[in-house]
């Protein structure tokens, strides 16, 4: 790796052995510089362009190639908790012993409903271990339906309520079997981050061009957003064999415990069949198919709002039959109680003609 001092990290799991010799060799890490981004979605209200969100978008074909591109796919950024799905591939090849709900959960960004708290203690019930035992930020439900209920029943910031509280929980998990130290698991030098950076620079196929620290606390790793589609495209195309193919598996049965009931991820995974989808705060979202198909998406200034419009624009590039896509195609924008707009992408995503 480029950017970590570590050790090796070869070890026998339940799936075969994990070593330097089956990992791909990574390119270079991505360059760091100012990105070139692009006009990607319109706020339209009344008819008029309120405002713009520039970004960039990569979609992968099956064969790994580019079949579309707008912007900067080649900058290094941070993907945010759109890296989970990765992270949990880590987490299996380590040994982790989860599948189903529970594996969908350690790839979650949950919206704090009783499943996903009462999953996480299950992960953590599994290793001896408590919520005391957590190390990510303590906060309130991430869902606003969550959020207004956990406040008005009286109810502060914990770490079990934060968002990446299943991830934690199966990092402990992972560590605990492991025979690895828990206190620090969060620490980059730890075994357990440098085997998750070795699986993003293995799934990515890019060298990690910089390390910093998620909002949860856990170490964060940057690449492009072409390495983040390859890894997308290679989970989604994995084998039920394989650390992969577990991950996608999970997250397609069960798309709520990876989100929330009513979350945009979940209903977009519910309406494209096979289909995996993470999204990552500051407007990162990604999917793909199982033969392979991918897309990422990053919005530049980190809104939300233009998230899911633009991948929706981007799954059509895809084939994915824009009927299917239509709920997503825009994000309301209101004026007294009432729609008066949209946020909608902009021509540059325009799909090609036949």
């Amino acid at each position: 790796m480029n950017t970590l001092d570590h050790e090796s990290t070869t070890m026998n799991t339940p799936l075969g052995r994990t070593d330097d010799a089956t990992r791909r060799t990574p390119a270079e890490p991505p360059a760091i510089r100012e990105p070139r981004h692009v006009p990607l979605a319109h706020v339209v209200r009344g008819g008029a362009i309120e405002g713009v969100h520039h970004g960039s978008v990569v979609v992968l074909a099956a064969d790994g190639r580019v079949a579309f591109q707008a912007g900067d796919i080649d900058v290094a950024f941070y993907p945010r908790s759109a890296l989970k799905p990765v992270q949990a591939v880590a987490l299996l090849r380590a040994g982790l012993p989860l599948d189903g709900e529970l594996l969908s959960l350690t790839a979650a960004s949950h919206s704090g409903q009783p499943r996903h708290l009462d999953g996480a203690r299950r992960i953590l019930d599994r290793a001896g271990l408590t919520e005391a035992d957590l190390r990510n930020t303590p906060d309130l439900p991430y869902g606003a339906a969550e959020r207004d209920a956990w406040l008005r029943d009286g109810g502060e910031p914990t770490r079990l309520a934060q968002n990446c509280s299943g991830k934690h929980a199966a990092m402990l998990l992972t560590a605990q079997l492991r025979g690895w130290p828990r206190a620090d698991y969060l620490d980059p030098a730890h075994p357990l981050q440098r085997l998750i950076a070795e699986t993003v620079e293995d799934l990515t196929g890019q060298g990690i061009a910089r390390v910093s620290v998620d909002g949860c606390g856990a170490p964060l790793f940057s690449v492009s957003l072409r390495g983040l589609a390859t890894a997308a495209a290679r989970i989604a195309s994995g084998s039920m064999d394989t650390p992969e193919g577990r991950v996608a598996a999970a997250l397609r049965a069960h798309p709520e415990m990876a989100s929330g009931t009513d979350r945009d991820v979940a209903r977009l995974m519910r309406a494209v069949p096979g289909l995996i989808a993470k999204d990552g705060f500051e407007g990162v979202q990604i999917a793909a198919l199982p033969d392979g198909r991918a897309v990422a998406v990053k919005i530049a200034d980190g809104a939300d709002r233009a998230r899911m419009p633009v991948t929706a624009a981007a799954l059509a590039h895809c084939g994915i039959d824009p009927g299917v896509l239509a709920e997503f195609a825009t994000t309301p924008v209101y004026g007294g109680g009432a729609a008066v707009g949209g946020v909608r992408p902009t021509d540059v995503l325009a799909p090609p003609t036949a």
